[in-house]
């Protein structure tokens, strides 16, 4: 078994050489015993290790020569690869996807029905975002996993928003235990007047107005609370609704307790004020927090994790999910089906979880009780509630969902829920944006 870690400059040899036939430098399984899988470069080094050493126990076991490589996702390298490799129809036999990749591969990926139904089988049923995201028409086209998989609630400073909101969150969602005594008293509403207070000390909220990820999935969790659709599931534009009307009213007051530089936020962006002192609450998974673990040792102990407010239609926590694909070109697809199913097992999502801090959120319900979410620390418990526990009575949501997911993945990248946002702290009215995005949205049904 060899696993290398990609860097950018062999990135881009492999996207090169992906495009010329054959990718010479990728030892494809082209007989019988081996197996390639490239996998997403965890940002927690120990977490590749862990890796490393489950894809290991596998070979040996299975006598199996596994060929894996450690592809990092920063300036578009996983995906540049990924699209080589499509285009090309040469590769790895294993592909590790983000949130669309599936849809967007939908005539390259092996179906993966028996895998993950035998994974459904012995673990129970995933949440409903997997499988918008992992079955087309009726069929897996992915295994989901652990890896990278990720929430973003609210992370917020414990200090800050007692004293200055009179939020006292660790009371009010537990750092043990299955209830949560402040989740009804958790709303929107409550939100927006605990910004307000937090803003008036100089403590603002950390939500960012961009286009990166982050921006997005905040805000497609506001739009869901309040039934807000922008395109629905029949793929009817559905943004002259009151619902949606409602969402920009909220937003209109919102945006301007926000950071000066909120319009320009990209990925780091609430990391750095949440490390910093500078923010009272964030939308993130718990990266921040295990950085100031190093960093900020004071911040890191005043932090805690917490489920998404709710509005008018429930409470939506946002999902960044990630999967496994087997290219439909794979030389391999029997190990490369026998590897996933053995790397989601359990035993070794658990021992991966531990390695991680907790930071990947197993996309099976029945995985949700790993003992790392309740013992980490300081302060202890602070990661209790970062995983979308039954009791947080929430639903793991992809911004643009329901939407048709050709249409969904244009709303998404292009970031179009928080520039409606950002529009209104322009000064454009609640009209003017709604126009704005009906022609947007008529822009990607021609697509």
């Amino acid at each position: 078994m060899s696993i290398n870690k990609v860097t950018r400059r062999k990135a881009l040899k492999l996207g090169v050489a992906a495009s010329v036939l054959p990718l010479v430098h990728i030892r494809t399984a082209g007989a019988a015993g081996q197996v390639s899988i490239a996998l997403w470069d965890h940002w927690v080094g120990q977490g590749n290790d862990v890796m490393k050493k489950q894809i290991a126990a596998f070979a040996e076991k299975n006598k199996v020569e596994v060929k894996a490589d450690l592809i990092p996702s920063a300036s578009g390298q996983i995906l540049m690869v990924e699209n080589a490799e499509a285009q090309a129809k040469a590769g790895h036999d294993i592909y590790a996807l983000s949130v669309w990749e599936a849809h967007n591969h939908v005539d390259d990926l092996e179906p993966v029905d028996d895998v993950v139904g035998r994974l459904i089988a012995k673990y129970g049923k995933t949440n409903d975002a997997v499988e918008y995201l992992c079955k087309v028409k009726g069929h897996w086209l992915a295994v989901p996993s652990s890896s990278g998989t990720q929430t973003k609630g609210p992370e917020g400073r414990i200090s800050i928003l007692r004293d200055a909101a009179g939020l006292d969150v660790v009371k009010m969602f537990p750092g043990s235990g299955t209830t949560c005594p402040g989740l009804d008293a958790w709303t929107w509403d409550a939100h927006l007047k605990a910004a307000e207070a937090c803003a008036k000390v100089g403590k603002n909220f950390g939500i960012g107005l961009g286009t990166t990820s982050d921006s997005v999935d905040f805000a497609g969790s506001l739009f869901a609370a309040y039934g807000a659709e922008l395109v629905n599931a029949k793929g009817d534009i559905t943004v002259r609704s009151d619902a949606v009307r409602e969402v920009l009213e909220y937003a209109q007051r919102l945006v301007k307790l926000l950071p000066k530089d909120a319009v320009s936020y990209d990925d780091a962006s609430n990391n750095r004020a949440l490390i910093s002192g500078q923010s009272a609450l964030i939308f993130n998974p718990p990266s921040p927090w295990a950085v100031a673990l190093k960093d900020a040792p004071a911040v890191a102990a005043d932090t805690w994790h917490f489920p998404a407010p709710a509005g008018p239609k429930g409470r939506f926590l946002p999902y960044l999910p990630y999967m496994w694909g087997i290219w439909k070109f794979a030389k391999n697809k029997t190990a490369a089906k026998e590897l996933l199913e053995y790397l989601m097992q359990r035993e070794n999502v658990e021992a991966r979880e531990n390695a991680t801090i907790g930071f990947d959120i197993p996309p099976f319900v029945s995985m949700l009780d790993f003992k790392i979410w309740e013992t980490a620390e300081p302060p202890k418990g602070t990661l209790w509630n970062y995983p979308n526990h039954p009791w947080h009575k929430q639903v793991a949501h992809i911004a643009a969902m329901p939407a048709p997911p050709e249409i969904a993945v244009q709303i998404y990248n292009q970031g179009t829920m928080p520039t409606m946002f950002a529009k209104l702290l322009s000064g454009q009215s609640v009209n003017d944006v709604m126009a704005w995005a009906e022609n947007e949205l008529e822009s990607f049904k021609r697509a």
